[in-house]
């Protein structure tokens, strides 16, 4: 499993909701490992994909794009992070 980092500058008031729009048009089994982030400059969304292939074809599609920017999100800096060695969550965080 290879996590990246998707940093959305900006006001995060504005931002949060439209995260939440493009979160809601992606299919829920897409999602292995998703942890969207509230930062005083934005919001950074932590995302896995099953390889390092997968994130680079993913990352920079055309259908990510146009489901961002149906969104109203901004692009994205896109940062790849590595491969997971181990994930704990203790329970999900409802909104």
């Amino acid at each position: 499993m290879f996590l990246g980092a998707y940093q959305f500058d900006g006001d995060p008031a504005r931002l949060v909701p439209a995260y939440d729009a493009l979160r809601r048009g992606l299919p829920a089994e897409q999602f292995e490992l998703h942890v969207c982030v509230v930062t005083t400059v934005g919001i950074t969304v932590y995302d896995a994909c099953p390889d390092r292939e997968v994130f680079d074809g993913f990352s920079v599609g055309p259908e990510f794009g146009a489901a961002v920017a149906a969104a109203g999100l901004p692009a994205p800096r896109i940062e790849p992070l590595g491969e997971v060695h181990d994930a704990v969550v203790a329970k999900s965080v409802i909104r």
